[in-house]
């Protein structure tokens, strides 16, 4: 199976920003997540574990037309179910959560569907379901991904190669480490802590997508 469709800015996009309430209170979210999109991010994913659905549906329909004046996907980790209402763009599912189908037909027919990938098996399975992109990590330890072991550097070139949709590696990617992540192959990144962590998260932004730039071309 393929992808139905690709969001227009979803083949550009290299540098993918996760507002994770583990990091940010949700009186800040809004203005970080402001400073994230002007930095440059190109995905922006809102991610609320251990959240209810109703929790995160009032963010949610704040942040998307936020995300749409700077013509960035929106994207909900978990809760395809509520794209049709919040404005969203897509939602996000992990090896636990439904299935890239049943995800889609929750969030819409044009939605775009993200998908979370451990090994390059998994990677390669996750391709077979058509969802939009894959993730593909955790790179490093990381405290958002607690269950997982860090699968390192070793099989992002030959994920690169062997999976045609868009692959961003994700776990423990910092500023710092991304050079390191880019020599091995990567092209797209995931960046959560390093962001939301930082003293000037616009500026973080800025440098990380200067960094992806520059491998790029």
């Amino acid at each position: 199976m393929t992808s139905r469709w690709q969001h227009p800015a979803l083949q550009e996009a290299r540098l993918y920003g996760i507002l994770d309430l583990g990091y940010v209170s949700e009186d800040d979210a809004l203005a970080v997540a402001r400073k994230m999109l002007v930095g440059g991010v190109q995905l922006l994913q809102l991610r609320a574990k251990g959240r209810s659905p109703q929790e995160m549906r009032s963010l949610a329909r704040d942040l998307a037309p936020l995300c749409r004046a700077h013509q960035v996907p929106f994207i909900l980790n978990d809760h395809p179910e509520l794209v049709p209402e919040t404005g969203a763009d897509g939602a996000h599912v992990g090896q636990d959560d439904v299935g890239v189908a049943e995800a889609r037909a929750l969030a819409g027919e044009h939605a775009i569907i993200g998908k979370s990938t451990h090994s390059l098996a998994q990677a390669l399975a996750a391709e077979r379901e058509g969802p939009d992109y894959i993730g593909f990590g955790p790179l490093f330890a990381t405290p958002t991904k607690p269950d997982y072991p860090p699968i390192g550097l070793n099989e992002i070139m030959q994920a690169q190669r062997l999976v045609s949709l868009p692959l961003f590696c994700i776990g423990g990617i910092k500023r710092e480490n991304l050079p390191g992540v880019l020599a091995a192959g990567a092209r797209r990144v995931v960046i959560v802590s390093g962001i939301l962590q930082a003293p000037d998260p616009q500026a973080y932004c800025k440098a990380c997508r200067d960094l992806l730039a520059s491998a790029s071309a």
